[in-house]
């Protein structure tokens, strides 16, 4: 039976150890989905990044294609013309170009001359201007506005600007014709003109080293069509043999409705090994947690399997042992009966003798029966116990042990009440096992009582079971010691003081039985007021063993 439950707790120990193990899998394979999600997801964020970056770099380079294109002669004419409007009566008009220092920096700017002769006073007059040159119209992109460092002709440069680039935008025709050319030519570039592979390259690495992203990667652009463009100068992280399934995807120019859509395909080579290593502390803390449980199941097992080890060789030694005390004690015995016999000492000596031999007796008889418990629990141990069930009298073997523990008490005035209720009282079980479980009872009811014993039993018979409870008003059994007193060899601790002689073997060879049977004991007590012992005999169980 014990082989067969540790073949059990081995079996459910693997089969643990399996379950965590595939729980721990399950939740790290979990946790890999997670992380992939979240590393898409910032990926996406980037490649959104990266193409709103590129998209306004090519916007910005188209308009500078407009921006610096050179028309400074048709400029100087417009701002000689607003000039005249804002400052009357001038004849003469020139345009001079200068530089100066603002905030730190140098800058352009024109200087604008203006003459007037009155001929009847005969006085010529001189006005200057410092106007910004707003050839370099590509610092319109940059900065917002300057002031003019000259305080005299401020307002009236500030009017030129604006006049003047009123004029350029409004009224030149030569801008507008430059316009509806660059968007024909656009429309007609090629994907390779569209994109400078070199200055995208440039933009998802500034985006990477912002992101918490792998920095190895290999990129593509390709059609709508899915057909990898090839760049006649590209870098060495383009790749044409990239497989686009496996790729993040972006459209290179979201806010263009009007041209062919290009898309940047973005690959990362170590993907798996960046995915891991975000895992690497949950996946020590797992690794660590699984490693000091299957260390805990080890050592357990291992000390199961000793304690069971030594379990076995003390049941050995208790059976040898007691085996071995029953030859002393049978010579004892003999010898006993020798010298009560007449014939072996003269009648003189015999008087002397006498009792010290009943003494000698007495006490080899208390040897033997203590010989005969410690082997019988032995015998439970190992599983070899056997039960013969015939059919039983409970309350005639409860009424034979009573006349017998009378004979005990009575040198203590004590007292045994017997109750029954019922009229059958038949139970099918093994005879010696029934009367030595109800006699450790009584036994213990008597041992554990005061001065006086005043014992109660009560037989009560229901429908299906027999209960049998017996009462002592003894010394009682505190609330921590009650879950311990079935177990072998146990005894309540009482310091130095053994008033009461025994093993500890009882009550144990009582629980043992009644587990046998699938009989139920039970035990109610409250200190310095008694003990009460409940066992309910099921009619119908057998003994487990057959």
């Amino acid at each position: 039976m014990k082989k067969l439950r540790l073949s059990v707790a081995t079996i459910l120990l693997a089969i643990s150890v399996l379950c965590l193990l595939l729980i721990q899998a399950f939740q790290m394979i979990q946790l890999y989905d997670r992380k992939t999600i979240q590393f898409k997801h910032s990926v996406h964020t980037c490649l959104d990044k990266i193409a709103f970056r590129h998209e306004k770099a090519e916007d910005f380079r188209r308009y500078m294609q407009i921006v610096n294109h050179d028309f400074s002669g048709h400029y100087k004419d417009v701002l000689k013309q607003e000039f005249k409007n804002l400052i009357s009566a001038q004849e003469s008009i020139s345009i001079q170009d200068t530089s100066v220092f603002v905030n730190g920096e140098m800058e352009n700017y024109l200087v604008i001359r203006g003459k007037a002769f009155d001929s009847i006073s005969g006085v010529t007059a001189e006005q200057k201007v410092l106007a910004r040159d707003v050839r370099e119209i590509r610092d319109l992109f940059q900065k917002q506005g300057v002031n003019i460092p000259t305080s005299d002709s401020a307002r009236l440069s500030v009017q030129l600007n604006q006049k003047v680039l009123q004029q350029i935008f409004k009224k030149a025709k030569f801008i507008n014709e430059m316009m509806i050319q660059a968007f024909k030519d656009n429309i007609y570039e090629t994907p390779q003109t569209r994109v400078d592979a070199i200055f995208l390259d440039s933009v998802i690495h500034m985006e990477l080293s912002n992101e918490d992203l792998p920095k190895e990667y290999h990129f593509a652009v390709a059609n709508e069509f899915g057909s990898i463009i090839d760049f006649k100068v590209k870098p060495d992280s383009y790749s044409k043999e990239l497989n686009l399934k496996n790729c993040a995807k972006i459209n290179l120019f979201p806010s263009n409705s009007l041209d062919e859509n290009l898309y940047l395909f973005l690959y990362f080579p170590k993907k798996n090994a960046y995915i891991i290593k975000e895992m690497k502390a949950s996946f020590i803390v797992t690794i660590l947690l699984v490693v000091m449980i299957i260390i805990a199941l080890v050592f357990m097992f291992r000390t199961i399997l000793e304690q069971k080890k030594l379990s076995e060789i003390k049941r050995d030694f208790i059976s040898n042992m007691t085996h071995e005390f029953k030859t002393p004690i049978s010579t004892i015995s003999l010898a006993c009966e020798a010298l009560g016999d007449k014939d072996m000492l003269p009648s003189s000596e015999q008087s002397t003798v006498a009792p010290f031999v009943k003494m000698i007796q007495q006490e080899n008889k208390r040897l033997e029966l203590l010989v005969e418990s410690i082997l019988h629990s032995a015998v439970i141990d190992k599983g070899e116990i056997k039960a013969n069930p015939e059919k039983l009298n409970i309350k005639e073997i409860v009424e034979n042990l009573i006349l017998n523990a009378q004979f005990r008490i009575q040198s203590m005035n004590g007292s045994i009440n017997f109750i029954y209720q019922g009229d059958s009282f038949e139970l099918t079980a093994d005879k010696m096992h029934v009367i030595n479980l109800i006699a450790n009872l009584i036994d213990n009811a008597i041992k554990y009582s005061k001065e006086t014993p005043e014992i109660n039993i009560l037989l009560v018979h229901d429908t299906k079971n027999f209960n049998l409870s017996v009462s002592d008003k003894g010394i009682g059994i505190k609330k921590e010691y009650l879950p311990k007193i079935f177990d072998k060899l146990y005894r309540i601790p009482t310091g130095n003081v053994h008033n009461v002689k025994g093993f500890g073997l009882g009550l144990s060879y009582v629980k043992s039985i009644c587990e046998e049977y699938g009989w139920n004991i039970e035990v109610q007590s409250q200190i310095g007021e008694g003990s009460t012992f409940i066992v309910t005999f099921n009619t119908k169980s057998k003994w487990k063993r057959n």
